[in-house]
């Protein structure tokens, strides 16, 4: 991350300070450069000079913010890489957010004006060679820091390593479930990496927010992109909503329950204000029937009966609130059986044919071809019809008599001698006479086609 843009990840990258006036031109403004970044939506309003804000938004290493005065009136822009004030020395960032919606930010984090510290420069070329050399240690400090804790057995778990921009300063961010002792830690990191040590203790949650990831909904996950509040989320919520409580559907990457669960919550409360209790029992004539389900988008509760559960009946919510008011009046109900009305068959149309197999077939393609054969074979007939004999009909009318003569299955016919042809005319004649007089159901019968007009000018 050297100027805020696409290629922030990289350490090697930079814009450089000729860029930084004007801002990166690899800035996207919108929001997806960088994590919990903000919508400037009045980028491109030009703000009166009196009115003009001097307060900046400066974001460090992953989702590290904070808020600095532009004493000296430098021209700053989105990704403009500056040097800030830091305690002890200096330290480098990149501008995230400018203008007007600064203040806004400010009151929303409640940061006092007076706590701001001061920008100094906007980074030179020293500054950024410096910086950029410290963010290329910061994988194999993280690495000795856990063997250091390891070996003195400490219960902790170093998330993320951090250099100031001028190499002063080290912030090592653990995650621990119980107090840990740093009095020979702090003095081993010391003598290991020959700079100041800070510690700082950061949640699960925050853990998964700066090591980020995908979620199970197949996005970038919330806390590392927009979310910057992290509300309790407990069981009851997934109660609500009708989801199982399973720990390992529920749990997101950070080891808690999901935060997306609170989501949809008020929705759910809201549908489920306008159901009867989940505890509700019903007084029927064959006994007593307690809720054993609620489903709120269908709007309906399923009962059972107390000493009979695994039989489940559906009613909608408004039948249920007839039959809870007369139970109040002391009257049974009917048994659910009789309640229960016929559920009437839905008959839908598949438009989209998304359960057809074979959608994107191309259909009747067998009948296509068989079409352009029948053209071909009939055109082929007219064009020989010109030229036809008598001779070549009586041949015609041997070849449909004994369609299997000349079919692949059987060899060529050899070339006989004129009196053997003779011979075999004759037989042959003999048969033909045999079989006109039996009608054979199985012959084909074939259309009787008309002679083509004959040609004038042939």
């Amino acid at each position: 991350m050297s100027c805020g843009c696409k290629t922030s990840g990289d350490s090697a990258h930079s814009c450089g300070p000729k860029k930084t006036a004007n801002g990166c031109e690899n800035v996207n403004t919108c929001g997806n450069s960088y994590k919990l970044s903000v919508f400037d939506w009045l980028s491109n309003i030009n703000n009166p000079a009196p009115n003009r804000c001097d307060f900046v938004e400066v974001r460090f290493k992953n989702d590290r913010k904070s808020f600095y005065k532009n004493v000296n009136n430098i021209p700053l822009h989105i990704g403009s890489v500056v040097t800030v004030e830091s305690s002890p020395g200096h330290d480098v960032g990149v501008v995230s957010l400018t203008g007007e919606l600064v203040k806004i930010q400010m009151k929303k984090k409640k940061f006092s004006e007076e706590s701001a510290l001061k920008i100094y420069r906007q980074a030179n070329q020293k500054d950024l060679e410096v910086w950029q050399e410290a963010r290329k240690k910061e994988d194999g400090v993280k690495l000795e820091a856990r063997k250091i804790a390891q070996r003195l057995s400490l219960e902790m778990k170093v998330t993320d390593v951090e250099y100031q921009g001028d190499a002063s300063k080290i912030t090592f961010y653990y995650t621990a479930d119980t107090r840990v002792d740093f009095r020979q830690l702090i003095k081993d990191y010391a003598g290991a990496f020959r700079t100041k040590i800070d510690m700082k203790q950061i949640g699960f949650r925050q853990e998964a927010a700066k090591v980020g990831g995908i979620g199970s909904c197949g996005r970038e996950l919330c806390c590392s992109t927009w979310l910057t509040d992290f509300r309790s989320v407990n069981t009851n919520v997934a109660r609500y909503q009708q989801l199982s409580i399973n720990p390992q559907k529920l749990a997101g990457q950070c080891g808690k329950l999901k935060c997306c669960l609170n989501y949809e919550l008020d929705s759910y409360l809201d549908a489920l204000s306008d159901f009867p209790s989940s505890s509700t029992t019903l007084e029927t004539e064959k006994g007593k029937a307690f809720c054993i389900k609620i489903d709120v988008f269908k709007k309906k509760m399923w009962f059972a009966y107390v000493e009979s559960s695994i039989a489940w009946y559906d009613f909608d919510i408004d039948l249920v609130k007839k039959l809870i008011s007369k139970n109040k009046r002391g009257e049974k109900t009917l048994p659910l059986e009789e309640l229960k009305q016929p559920e009437t068959s839905i008959h839908t149309i598949d438009l989209i044919q998304e359960n057809n197999v074979d959608r994107f077939e191309k259909k009747n393609r067998g009948n296509r071809n068989r079409n352009n054969q029948n053209k071909q074979h009939n055109g082929n007939q007219q064009g020989q019809g010109q030229k036809r004999n008598k001779p070549e009909r009586t041949e015609r009318s041997e070849k449909t008599e004994n369609p299997n003569a000349h079919s692949g299955n059987q060899p060529k016919a050899q070339k006989q001698h004129p009196q053997q042809k003779a011979a075999v005319e004759k037989v042959a004649g003999s048969t033909d006479a045999d079989k006109k007089p039996q009608n054979n159901p199985n012959k084909k019968k074939f259309k009787k086609k008309y002679p083509p007009k004959k040609d004038k000018n042939a």
